[in-house]
C-alpha cells in the first residue's frame, strides 16, 4: 500500500506531506535491521525480513497506544545482493503494512560497504496527551501480557542446529504487531503504561520499572510459554524470560484485564512493588531476585 487517508502526497516528491487527525499528536519511532544482527540469509527468505523489519516499527506505535500513519524505508545493499532479493523483501513489507492499511510513504536508497542495512520510520498518532507511556505504572497494579513468549527466541535457538518448517515457529517468521489490542487498551484508559516486548520480558520490565520508579512481582508459573515446533513443545522458561522479538504488549493496570482483547489472549504475570527491584517467584512460594537478561545492543547476534 502506497497511499492513505493520513498521507497527502506520498513517493514522488522531496518529503511525504502527511496529514495528522485533528487533535492528535505525533508518534514517530524509528529502528534498523541489520543482516547477521537481525537475520541471516541463509535464515531469513526475504519477504520473511521484510515483514520482521517493520513490525518492529509497528510494534512500538501499538505499545503507545497508538495508530499508524505512514511507513518510511531507507536501505543500503552491497553489489551482491540480487533485485529479486529486494523485490521479495518488500513485498513481505509491504503485506505488513496493508493489514493494517498503512502506506509506504517514502525512504532511500544506497549501497552498503557490506551487508543488508533497513531503517524503518513509523510514524502515528495518538489522541493529545492519550499516549501511553512507560512511566506509568504504579505499586499495587497488575501485570500482563498479551500472547506468548518466546517463540521468536525459540526458533533462533532451533536454527543454529538446523532448518525448520516456518509454520512452526510462526511468531518469529510472520509476526504481527499488537496494533489493535493497544488501541483497545488505549481508548478504555485501562494501561497504565506499556511497552512492547521486543528485548525480552525481563529487559523490558525493568525498563517500565525504571521509567515508573517501582519495583515488580513476577509469577514464574503464570508466564505464557510459546509452543513451538512439531509435536508442539513449550519452549524452555529462560526464553519465555529473556527472549526477544515476541512483539507482544507488556502492559500495567489498575484493573482487571478480560482473559482475551478480541482473539488475542491475555495473561497476569505479577504486580507492581513499591521496592525498586524485580523479583520471581516460583511454585512453591520462593521468591528471589529477577535480573534483566534480554537482548542487549551491540553484543547480541542472531
Amino acid at each position: 500500500m502506497r497511499s492513505g487517508p493520513g498521507v497527502i502526497r506520498g513517493i514522488g516528491d522531496d518529503c511525504a506531506v502527511l496529514r495528522v487527525p485533528a487533535g492528535h499528536e505525533l508518534l514517530v519511532t524509528t529502528d534498523f535491521t541489520l543482516e547477521n544482527v537481525h537475520f541471516r540469509r541463509e535464515w531469513h527468505p526475504p519477504e520473511v525480513v521484510g515483514r520482521r523489519c517493520v513490525t518492529r516499527g509497528l510494534s512500538d506505535i501499538a505499545a503507545m497506544g497508538g495508530e499508524p500513519r505512514a511507513v518510511f524505508l531507507s536501505l543500503a545493499l552491497d553489489r551482491s545482493v540480487p533485485q529479486k532479493w529486494v523485490d521479495r523483501f518488500v513485498e513481505g513489507l509491504l503485506a505488513a503494512t496493508d493489514e493494517f492499511g498503512v502506506p509506504l510513504a517514502g525512504g532511500d536508497t544506497a549501497q552498503s560497504a557490506g551487508g543488508i542495512q533497513a531503517d524503518i520510520v513509523v510514524v502515528g498518532s495518538v489522541p493529545g496527551g492519550k499516549a501511553v507511556l512507560r512511566s506509568g505504572a504504579r505499586a499495587g497494579d497488575w501485570i500482563y501480557v498479551t500472547g506468548e513468549l518466546g517463540g521468536s527466541a525459540g526458533a533462533i535457538a532451533r536454527l543454529r542446529k538446523g532448518k525448520v518448517r516456518a509454520r512452526d515457529y510462526e511468531r518469529h517468521f510472520h509476526p504481527t504487531a499488537r496494533i489493535n489490542a493497544g488501541v483497545w487498551l488505549r481508548r478504555r484508559g485501562l494501561a497504565s503504561s506499556m511497552i512492547d516486548v521486543s528485548d525480552g520480558l525481563s529487559t523490558d520490565l525493568e525498563h517500565i520499572c525504571e521509567e515508573s520508579r517501582v519495583g515488580a512481582e513476577i509469577e514464574a508459573a503464570a508466564i505464557p510459554r510459546a509452543r513451538v515446533g512439531r509435536p508442539l513443545q513449550q519452549v524452555a522458561f529462560d526464553l519465555a524470560l529473556h527472549g526477544g522479538e515476541d512483539y507482544e504488549l507488556l502492559f500495567t493496570s489498575a484493573s482487571k484485564i478480560p482473559s482475551a482483547i478480541g482473539d488475542i489472549p491475555v495473561s497476569r504475570i505479577g504486580r507492581i512493588t513499591r521496592k525498586r527491584e524485580m523479583a520471581l517467584v516460583d511454585e512453591e512460594g520462593n521468591s528471589r531476585r529477577l535480573v534483566a537478561a534480554g537482548w542487549e545492543h551491540f553484543r547480541a547476534r542472531v
